[in-house]
């Protein structure tokens, strides 16, 4: 570009098809706002500044978008396009260079393609640009209008002929501008049928005035799709996962049945990792090489190392497994925890906001809670760290080589030291010293003959209840 840019993103719609009290451009694709999408977009091209035109009530979008350089501009009555950009013009009051504009509500809209329409429009010189597309089968995008090639007008599916109506060039709303394109918006009139000003009248304008205009046929209708109903945010979904799993398959990622997995454009997968079906990858995941992620898990904002093995069902939160380790089936890896090289964490274990050290076993039913845990221990089955008191969480640790017995309760704060023994069915309630054995159990007794007793009293209460059945008891005599 040669030219300063400005962009300006239309998203005060109010969404009525959505069916929603939620803003349309709020609705989420795989955990991320619509709106978020076409920021993104919009911000690789690197614009001096931009505006987001939004509706008086937008705070949800605002707090969504608080991490970007943007300005807002407040539309206080949906008056259509036309008027949206109109509110935005405060903000291009100085501004001389070219201004993008876009719609909040098309979030499979890419820089490439954003970089294509401005190279052409620097290119031929444009006063304004059109980015059009061609649409099959029924649709209400606005027709562009020719007159020997050259753009004449954009006409709305609603005020078009039956001739029009068969053009298959439409508009995509993407425009770039010159400053005094934008001059133009004041000449737009009031649509009487709709109420709105419609933003695509500025084109005939221009034309009228005798400036250059051009509509550029790029991307495709998907690319272009506004999201309007919940059909649409579906479909948009369905498109970002087959892009985002095409390129990791391009990239030496496995799939056993792509249709069934959900990954997040942010994710990063490396190569000679496996996924099995309906497994969920979200937000900033990173898994490395080599990996195996078994059905139906899920793992959220965690970094994975290489040559992990996830099993079935096990779900992991922002945390690290590290390379080697085994976690799973049906675990549980919640917040802040860290599972180190080449441990295992087993069957129906849950670990919350610990540090598991390498090669470090919890193979079965166990609850370990901000905890410490060293290298090399074998955590027993049904083991559980009791962390919490009723008012406040306390921390456990369990130095390197530690033996913790099945069924232990190990009541924080405590620590077992190194190479500690801890028996099967203890309450640890003091620090255990290194080298230990640490037991806590009632001492085991032999009641003689007891069972042979419990079988006797059971025959005498069956015989007493039969004679009461049968009526033959002593008051019945």
């Amino acid at each position: 570009m040669k030219h300063p840019l400005s962009v300006v993103i239309l998203a005060a719609g109010l969404g009525t098809r959505m069916k929603s009290s939620t803003p349309k451009v709020m609705h989420k694709i795989y955990g991320k706002p619509i709106i978020q999408y076409t920021v993104d977009s919009a911000q690789k091209l690197k614009p001096e500044n931009t505006t987001v035109v939004v509706s008086p009530d937008s705070i949800g979008i605002k707090n969504t978008l608080e991490g970007y350089r943007l300005n807002f501009a407040v539309q206080k009555k949906s008056k259509g396009t036309g008027d949206a950009l109109k509110t935005a013009s405060g903000a291009l009051k100085n501004f001389r260079g070219i201004t993008l504009v876009l719609n909040g509500d098309t979030p499979l809209i890419t820089s490439k393609t954003l970089k294509k329409l401005l190279g052409l429009h620097d290119k031929n010189r444009d006063d304004i640009s059109v980015l059009s597309f061609i649409a099959e089968g029924e649709h209400s995008y606005g027709r562009i209008v020719r007159e020997k090639n050259k753009v004449k007008a954009i006409i709305e599916d609603k005020d078009a002929d039956a001739e029009q109506k068969e053009i298959k060039e439409v508009n995509s709303g993407i425009y770039a501008m010159k400053p005094h394109v934008l001059n133009l918006l004041k000449d737009v009139q009031l649509n009487k049928g709709k109420g709105e000003y419609y933003l695509t009248d500025i084109v005939g304008l221009a034309v009228k005035k005798g400036h250059r205009v051009n509509a550029y046929i790029l991307g495709n209708e998907t690319e272009m799709t506004g999201i309007n109903t919940r059909e649409d945010l579906s479909k948009a979904g369905l498109y970002i996962r087959d892009m985002v799993v095409s390129g990791l398959m391009h990239n030496g990622v496995s799939f056993m049945d792509a249709s069934s997995v959900f990954i997040h454009p942010e994710a990063k997968i490396e190569a000679d990792t496996i996924i099995y079906p309906n497994v969920h990858i979200e937000g900033k995941t990173v898994i490395g090489k080599g990996c195996t992620i078994y059905p139906n898990s899920r793992i959220t904002d965690s970094n994975i190392g290489n040559n992990v093995v996830i099993k079935d069902s096990t779900v992991i939160e922002c945390s690290t497994v590290k390379d080697k380790a085994a976690v799973g089936p049906f675990a549980h890896i919640r917040p802040g925890s860290s599972i180190g090289p080449s441990s295992k964490v087993g069957n129906f274990v849950e670990i919350k906001k610990s540090v598991i050290g390498e090669g470090t076993k919890a193979s079965h039913l166990s609850y370990i809670g901000d905890a410490e845990i060293g290298r090399h221990v074998n955590i027993g089955a049904g083991t559980i760290t009791c962390n919490y008191d009723g008012k406040n969480k306390h921390k456990t640790v369990i130095e390197d080589d530690v033996f913790v017995g099945s069924d232990s309760q190990i009541i924080a704060p405590v620590k077992v030291g190194k190479g500690a023994y801890v028996g099967a069915g203890s309450t640890i309630t003091k620090n255990v010293p290194p080298l230990s054995l640490a037991v806590s159990r009632t001492e085991q007794r032999h009641i003689e003959k007891w069972a042979l007793k419990k079988r006797l009293r059971v025959k005498n209460e069956e015989s007493e209840i039969k004679k009461i059945k049968t009526g033959k008891t002593k008051c019945a005599e």
